[in-house]
């Protein structure tokens, strides 16, 4: 029952409505890589995004754009990406959370990316946020 891929999306689906999308994170993570894993991982990626806990939003976009390089993936990772942004920017956010988000925007080949990072790093260094 509890390996039951039902089961685990409404789970999911559960802790992030209740704020605690790390632990929808953590379903993912312990599945084996298959079409339910990847079907997993679009339920938090979306959940989280319309959630705005955008960190593992970003997260899961992030392996969704690796597994497959379909171009909404890569919008819904920016746009996650971007609401991390403003959460540490109004103090939401841990700000070390900034170091993740610029990684993650690094497995990106998209032209917008170097901007975005550009623009994160300006605001680190005038915060004296360490970022790579």
């Amino acid at each position: 029952m509890k390996n039951d891929y039902t089961y685990l999306s409404w789970l999911a689906r559960t802790y992030i409505m209740n704020r605690k999308a790390r632990l929808a994170w953590e379903l993912y993570l312990k599945m084996e890589t298959s079409g339910e894993s990847f079907s997993l991982l679009q339920l938090i990626a979306n959940d989280c995004y319309k959630m705005g806990q955008f960190y593992y939003a970003a997260k899961a976009f992030d392996v969704l754009e690796r597994l497959d390089p379909n171009p909404e993936y890569w919008e819904g990772k920016r746009g996650a990406c971007v609401g991390v942004f403003q959460l540490i920017i109004a103090g939401n956010e841990q700000r070390e959370t900034l170091r993740d988000v610029i990684n993650m925007l690094r497995n990106t080949s998209n032209p917008q990316v170097e901007y975005m990072i550009r623009t994160m790093k300006k605001w680190a260094k005038d915060n004296m946020v360490s970022v790579p």
